[in-house]
Order: structure tokens, then sequence, then C-alpha cells
């Protein structure tokens, strides 16, 4: 019998990319038959061995059910960095040892590989678990960054429990997620790598109304859109562009366009659908509210000023370091207010001061508020109140331990269906 290594050697290569989206059944099959045409008096036990092997994802097996671990980072041979929720950057004290490990291992990425450039010195992997991985080829060996992918998404209760924002910010995103059906808020979050802009938007989808048509546009998959019946997930590859999902998306008919990061010419793209009435939301590289703004009206993304207006809210996320622990929080929320003297105006409403860690208390929405009471024919008090009694859910929600998005998303609409039962049962009002 031919060598088992060698055997295996020659099942990864030939099914390089054909573990996309096929379940452990198909694997199986797929392994058998092409190790019996290499082999044919191979054996169900030494097949299975077989697929056992391949399945197996160490030394990072570990790591990619760790729910703490955010990022793996394989620098080729020579060591492995993890990024901990809880503890920052941690170099471990194990590695892939040699170059044999490391391209057998790359070729079990390999199996789940979506795309490939450069004549295959970059490839993009989905593992099983939703994690994505960017595996590039260096003198050295393939340099592999893993974004670790959570079975259960941060919540916005996760989110209050550690520290990043309130109650009151969260009912405010709540507000502008929902805009009582009639005008939800176009909003970009900003914010520096690993700043948790991607986490905080996930954590956004349990606002959403069910009835809501979203088309999801990303560069690699990372949203959790589970929660969301009509929704339509997209990826750019070396043909379609960001740009060319979000002008195709218009003839989706969306209620809501989410884009995972904007950096490019789509940003025209964007605000023109926002012009024509489609809600947006997306996350943008970016250190302040007015970086946004700079960023958007200047190149490569050169959205013209005057149109900058039909951007909503602008909500920037930062990470911290308190007591040398890393904390990701919500440091700046600002409204677009308007347009003088071509420069636009921002409203702060909420600020977080790094120096004093000292947060100010999230200020009325005016230009938002007043635009949505405008349209529904009622007081800005009505928006206040409700804006109120929303905190008061998630709050109690909290205390009941209802704090997953799924939990959560079954509340909201239920409070959606019938405000006044959703309230009774959960004891915020009398029956």
């Amino acid at each position: 019998m031919a060598e088992i290594e060698f055997i295996k050697t020659a099942i990864l290569n030939k099914l390089k990319g054909q573990f996309v989206n096929i379940n452990e059944k198909e694997k199986l099959e797929r392994i058998k038959i092409i190790g019996k045409t290499i082999e044919p008096s191979l054996d169900n036990e030494t097949i299975n061995a077989i697929y056992e092997d391949i399945n197996n994802l160490d030394p990072i097996s570990n790591l990619l059910t760790d729910k703490d671990i955010e990022d793996i980072m394989i620098n080729n041979t020579s060591n492995i960095f993890v990024y901990n929720s809880k503890f920052g950057e941690i170099k471990l004290n194990y590695k892939i040892n040699t170059m044999a490990e490391l391209n057998k291992f790359v070729n079990k990425l390999k199996l789940y590989q979506t795309n490939e450039s450069a004549e295959g010195n970059i490839i993009d992997v989905h593992l099983p678990n939703g994690s994505r991985a960017n595996l590039i080829s260096s003198p050295l060996g393939y340099n592999i960054t893993i974004r670790n992918f959570r079975s259960q998404p941060f919540s916005i209760i996760d989110l209050i429990n550690a520290n990043e924002l309130s109650y009151k910010i969260a009912a405010r995103l709540w507000i502008y997620i929902d805009g009582f059906r009639i005008r939800p808020a176009n909003l970009l979050i900003g914010g520096m790598p690993a700043a948790g802009k991607t986490t905080l938007l996930n954590a956004l989808f349990s606002f959403f109304r069910p009835e809501q048509r979203v088309i999801v546009m990303e560069e690699t998959y990372e949203l959790n859109t589970e929660m969301q019946e009509n929704c339509v997930r997209l990826e750019t590859n070396e043909y379609l562009k960001l740009d060319d999902l979000v002008k195709n998306s218009l003839r989706m008919r969306p209620d809501t366009m989410i884009i995972g990061e904007v950096r490019g010419e789509e940003a025209n793209d964007m605000v023109s659908a926002m012009n024509v009435g489609k809600i947006v939301m997306g996350t943008i590289h970016a250190s302040s509210t007015r970086d946004i703004v700079n960023r958007l009206t200047h190149s490569p993304m050169n959205v013209p000023i005057d149109i900058i207006p039909i951007i909503d809210a602008l909500i920037m996320v930062s990470q911290i370091y308190i007591n040398n622990k890393p904390v990701r929080k919500i440091n700046l929320i600002s409204e677009i207010s308007g347009i003088e003297t071509n420069k636009i105006l921002l409203s702060d409403l909420y600020s977080y001061d790094f120096k004093t860690h000292q947060e100010s208390d999230i200020s009325p929405s005016i230009t938002y508020r007043d635009l949505v009471a405008r349209i529904m024919g009622v007081s800005p008090q009505y928006i206040i109140n409700e804006e109120k009694i929303r905190a008061r859910i998630l709050e109690q929600l909290n205390k009941l331990g209802k704090t997953s998005i799924k939990d959560i998303n079954e509340v909201v609409r239920n409070y959606y269906a019938n405000p006044k039962q959703t309230l009774i049962d959960l004891k915020l009002i009398d029956n």
C-alpha cells in the first residue's frame, strides 16, 4: 500500500476548495472516492483515520472554540500569538515547528478556501465554524491570520455588561435602527482596527424589524445574520468589487443595506442609495466623527460634501486600557445637523474622556429626533419617552438573564407587535 502520508497529501491537493458549504458526510465520501482512486486497497478504518486527521486543525483546534479568542496569528514557524478579549495580545508557548508541518496545516486550510489572488500567494478561507482566515506566502513560509467566529455573538446587553455603553445609549441605538418603522437612521460606526466596529454592528441586528429585507455586503463574511429571515449575504471576489455589490443591491428591493466596511469608491454609491430613500449602515476606519466626514469627502471616496448630511448619525468605538486590561468603549456619538459655509455641522451627543475616564450623559437627539417626530406627527417628547421605555426594557432583560441576541430579538419583536402586552409580560407596567 502507498504510504499513508503520501495519500493524505494527494487527497488534500485534489480537494482544495471543495469543503466549502458541505456537511461531514459529504466530506467523508469525497475523501473515500479520491483515496480509493489513489490506492484501491484502502479499507474503511484507514479512510476514517485519514478523515479524522484532515479535519484536525491542531495546534489551534482549542483556540477556535475559545470564546475569548478574537484573533489567531500564526507567524510561519516562528511563533503563534492570539488576541484575547480579556487580556489583550498573548504569545503562546507552542508553535508550528517545521516547514513540513506548516505546509500540511496550510493544505488543510485550503480545503475551505474561497478565493486566491496574486498567483496563489494570498488565500482567503472560511472555516467550518464561521471563522475566516487570511494566508499569505513569504520566503519564511505562510503567515496566517484567523478572525475567530463566536458561535454566540456579543449582544447589545453583553456590550453593556462589558461597560462599552450604557442602557441609555443602547436605547438610542435601538431608536436609530428601528426609526419607528417609518425612518430608520443612516449611520456609520467608526474606529481604528480591532476597536469593535463589526461587533457593535452585529449586536444591533437584535433591533431590526422581522419584516425588513436586509442586504449585507462584505469583503469577507463576518456578520452573524441568523436572526434576520429576509436577509441576503453577499461577498466580494476578484470579479465582484464592493461598489458592484452596492449598486446591484438597489435592484434587490432592500429595506436596509449593510456595508461591512466602507473603504473606497463604494462610498459614493452608499450615499447615493441613502439619497434615494434607502437605509444604509456600515463601518469605516476613522479616529473621530470629524475624521469620518473627512475620509468620506476625500480620495478615494470623494463623496460630494453637499449630500453628506443625508447620513444621520456617526458612532465611534475605541479600544482603551483600564488597569492594564483592554476595554472597548463607545467614545463619541455625533449627529450630522447640516452644512454651513461648506463645512459639515456635527452635534456631539455623547463623549468619553480618555484621560479622566469620565463619560458625559447622552444628550437628547435633536436633528434626528425632530425629523422622526415631524414625519410621525408626534411631539419630540414622545420620542424621548419611548427611548426611556426601551432603556428600561433592556435593563429588565438583563436582570432576567435574557441577554443573548436571540432572546433580545424575540422580546424586541414582541414589543413591535404589541408594546403594552410586552411591558406587562416584563412586569414593567401593571395589567
